[in-house]
């Protein structure tokens, strides 16, 4: 199954037959692709004694550890077809995955990307306020996970600024430059969370006991990277959702998980406080003890699938990440497919979410 036949059905759209069927014929091509195309991942196959025509469902192909990314250099073209190499986040003294992309990867991350946001935010582009500063995209062959998060979301933009400066100030002169310029139309926000919260809400929170108040109440807040810092402040995804809205009017806030490994295959946080899996991916939670999978409401590291990557094989992963499944098919949104919440990182685990990266070297 091409990837570009995906893209002609709606994200959220099939229920569980239609995924399983899509979900398997779509990566077992995948898993001989890479098979046969990097070494590395062959090795691994063929250490496991693995027999893709013995398959019955994408949940029987094997997972690799997104730790593997930091250890090699896997990829599945060759040198010449490499337009872009993206690092994950890392604390000072981590090493960072890397990640080759082709052209065709690439752009089917965008596309991707493009459906499953749209279905949250609408279709056209809005005038987009990007809560980070500009130096983060400057070097643009080398892409951290957060300056390629910043990209990507671009492209949801119309017009877009940038609210914080290099020493990640708030612009307040800009930014209501910007409102005002904008005012009574529907505009889009992104950024990491903590960086929101430090340097977007507790600024307007400073300005409002000033008597200055910013009106987003226009505004659609995308916002990633992981809560390890606000939780153990005490902030609670609710709370902080209240806090915005309260001190500027916003209240449609969409958390999403995602990873450099598996960029494009974005989980988006729906109206319920959920996040889903689109017909780009999948997400599966396992037990520790022997990988098996878990129960729905059952805790477990959770297993993550892609249908993009063809340029490095990426396409099943197991994380590091501790979660649970919630449900299938029938979330009070509407939407089809997995929908599931993430519970935290895994004991001794590396901090590697971009906000949670940030918050470590704040």
């Amino acid at each position: 199954m091409s990837f570009e036949s995906l893209l002609q059905v709606s994200p959220y759209s099939l229920d569980r037959m239609g995924k399983e069927k899509l979900l398997t014929d779509r990566l077992a091509e995948l898993t001989e692709f890479h098979r046969r195309n990097c070494p590395e991942y062959a090795d691994i196959l063929n250490t496991m004694s693995f027999e893709e025509r013995k398959i019955s469902s994408y949940k029987e192909i094997p997972f690799i550890p997104v730790r593997l990314f930091k250890e090699l250099s896997l990829k599945s073209v060759p040198d010449g077809d490499i337009v872009k190499i993206m690092t994950s986040s890392g604390t000072s003294g981590q090493s960072v995955s890397r990640i080759y992309l082709d052209r065709t990867t690439a752009s089917n991350q965008q596309k991707a990307m493009v459906k499953i946001v749209s279905d949250f935010t609408g279709s056209g582009r809005m005038p987009m306020l990007i809560l980070d500063c500009p130096g983060v995209v400057k070097n643009r062959t080398m892409f951290s996970a957060r300056g390629a998060g910043i990209l990507g979301f671009s492209i949801f933009g119309s017009k877009k600024i940038y609210a914080l400066d290099d020493e990640m100030r708030l612009d307040v002169d800009t930014v209501r430059e910007f409102l005002d310029t904008y005012k009574g139309q529907k505009i889009l926000l992104f950024g990491f969370t903590f960086m929101v919260w430090q340097h977007f809400y507790k600024e307007l929170l400073r300005l409002k006991a000033e008597g200055i108040k910013l009106d987003l109440s226009n505004g659609i807040l995308i916002h990633g990277g992981g809560w390890k810092k606000l939780l153990a402040e005490a902030v609670s995804p609710e709370e902080f959702r209240s806090r915005l809205k309260d001190v500027c009017g916003l209240g449609a806030v969409h958390d999403y998980y995602g990873m450099v490994e598996q960029t494009g295959c974005i989980y988006m946080e729906c109206e319920c406080g959920h996040l889903h899996a689109s017909i780009f991916s999948d997400v599966i939670a396992r037990r520790a003890l022997d990988f098996s999978e878990c129960e729905i409401g059952e805790p477990g590291i959770l297993q993550v699938v892609s249908t993009i990557p063809e340029s490095y094989p990426g396409h099943s992963l197991l994380t590091e990440d501790e979660g649970v499944i919630l449900g299938e098919d029938d979330c009070p949104c509407g939407r089809k497919g997995t929908y599931f919440k993430i519970l935290g990182r895994l004991k001794n685990a590396e901090i590697r979410g971009c906000s949670d990266t940030y918050a470590a070297k704040f």
